[in-house]
């Protein structure tokens, strides 16, 4: 199958490792990193260890693939369906952390759009270099639930790329359980500064599950049936089997750079607001994050 990475960031650029050891794959990123790909290939080391030469550009207008996997950052989702609509695909999927993504593709596409989750845990660690730091899944299908043979062709792909792949027909439960994840886990680690594992117990154990709740209970308002414990075990299951992530939040927080919290928590927040439920954690972490987005305050030394 031949295959478009949009968005080689970590995820991306492990994904699309992974994919090109079987597929012909294309990753659509910045330089440094795509520099490097071109030049030297792709290392994927951490829990693998091997090398591939995907093919790596920066310019990702008129491409032309069977399938378009687009892992860009969810307040770029817009500007990469706009740019993917100058070429031709079958089918995209985007596997990203937030809601509404599939959708804003969907806008732009002239092709399928296929929601997913992916578990696996990555980081970039140099230009040319990205490693997994934890083995997970990719569970991807039609976005608004069913099956579709689409959705069974990609789902072979990664599994002969020796991916861990699930194709379900219930992805929009699926996704409301990635987003109650997420909004445990990614918010609270980035503004407490700690690893995954230190949701397990402690005082942040308490504000994830939290998180997870209120989420859990919008969702079902939105008539997708997730508990509140399906949501806080989901919660325990990623920390535990990421225990030593660094997640893709707290990354960003660490790298100065922007956010995804309002495709996280403050699209749970806008959904509550919508049913005039209050979520209070999801406000705060929302609240707290975007007041750090607005710029830290830097003191002068004594």
């Amino acid at each position: 199958m031949e295959i478009v990475v949009f968005g080689a960031g970590s995820l991306g650029s492990l994904v699309g490792g992974l994919l090109a050891r079987e597929h012909a794959v294309t990753l659509v990123g910045r330089d440094p990193h795509v520099a490097a790909v071109r030049e030297s290939g792709l290392r994927v080391g951490g829990r693998f260890d091997f090398a591939v030469r995907p093919g790596a550009t920066t310019d990702g207008t008129g491409l032309a693939a069977d399938l378009a996997v687009v892992t860009v950052k969810a307040f770029d989702t817009e500007a990469a369906g706009e740019t993917l609509a100058t070429g031709e695909f079958d089918a995209a999927l985007s596997l990203q952390n937030g809601m509404g993504n599939e959708e804003t593709l969907a806008e732009s596409l002239d092709c399928p759009v296929l929601a997913g989750t992916a578990t696996y845990g990555a980081v970039l660690r140099e230009p040319g270099e990205v490693e997994c730091t934890g083995r997970g899944e990719v569970v991807l299908g039609p976005r608004t639930g069913g099956t579709a043979e689409i959705a069974d062709a990609v789902g072979r792909a990664f599994g002969t790329a020796g991916i861990e792949t699930t194709v379900a027909d219930d992805m929009p439960r699926r996704l409301w359980e990635k987003l109650a994840v997420n909004a445990g886990i990614n918010a609270t680690t980035a503004l407490a500064r700690v690893e995954n594992g230190a949701l397990l117990d402690g005082p942040a154990r308490d504000v994830a599950a939290d998180a997870a709740r209120e989420t859990a209970r919008v969702a079902r308002e939105q008539g997708v049936e997730l508990g509140d414990d399906e949501a806080v075990n989901a919660v325990e299951r990623v920390a535990e089997t990421t225990a030593q992530n660094t997640s893709s939040m707290y990354q960003d927080v660490l790298a100065g750079r922007r956010t995804e919290v309002g495709a996280i928590n403050e699209y749970v927040l806008a959904r509550a607001r919508e049913t005039d439920r209050t979520v209070p954690v999801n406000r705060t972490l929302t609240n707290l994050l975007r007041a750090w987005e607005n710029g830290p305050v830097e003191h002068p030394k004594e």
